[in-house]
């Protein structure tokens, strides 16, 4: 890292496959009512805080959820698929009891688990991480100190953005499980990164660092 600056990510607002527990991945699926409630009251949080640039995944779930935060103000949204969820191939459109039915081989690993399986015609963790990184290294080039950007993204990049940033034990180590339109902060510097606020939503779930 370059210089110093603070990114604020938020993963979007719930569909209508997050109720259901399907696995999204690259399909298009838009927020449902209350995703996009939840993205507004997102907005009203944030409402005292600045942005230098805003980047958003180009799904329509993270796209829609960046644009009600923003709603008449702050910068233009820029979208970036590298901030894409993970791809799951024939995973998508799928519950995690359809997926076991289907291939019984992933059962001993939790839905949760994406570090340890790669889906057929999907991506891995570690393929996830690069293109995250990448993302990450171009905002870096353009950021200024003491600067602010807002990230629409998805829990797959999350994860994998505290495993590039944190390093994998210490992310490992926050077993944390992103809720929809949830917040997390990372202050980034030119040799360190730390972590301000994990999971945070608008009605004060989540936690910080030093909280239990």
């Amino acid at each position: 890292m370059k210089h110093r600056f603070e990114i604020v990510v938020v993963r979007h607002g719930r569909t209508a496959w997050n109720l259901d527990g399907r696995f999204q991945g690259h399909t298009d699926v838009p927020l449902d009512e209350t995703g996009r409630a939840q993205a507004r009251a997102l907005g009203t949080l944030l409402a005292g805080e600045s942005f230098d640039r805003a980047v958003s995944s180009d799904l329509a779930r993270a796209r829609e959820t960046a644009a009600l935060i923003l709603e008449r103000r702050g910068p233009p949204i820029e979208d970036d698929a590298r901030w894409r969820e993970m791809r799951f191939g024939t995973w998508e459109g799928l519950t995690w009891a359809e997926i076991v039915q289907q291939y019984p081989a992933v059962a001993e690993r939790p839905p949760t688990a994406a570090r340890w399986y790669t889906p057929e015609g999907g991506e891995s963790f570690d393929e996830l991480c690069v293109r995250v990184g990448e993302a990450l290294g171009s905002l870096d080039e353009s950021a200024h100190d003491g600067g602010r950007v807002l990230v629409t993204t998805h829990a797959g990049p999350l994860h994998a953005l505290l495993h590039v940033t944190l390093g994998e034990s210490e992310a490992a180590a926050l077993a944390v499980k992103f809720s929809p339109a949830s917040i997390t902060r990372i202050a980034l510097g030119p040799e360190s990164a730390r972590l301000i606020a994990l999971n945070l939503t608008a009605d004060g779930a989540g936690r910080r660092p030093g909280d239990g």
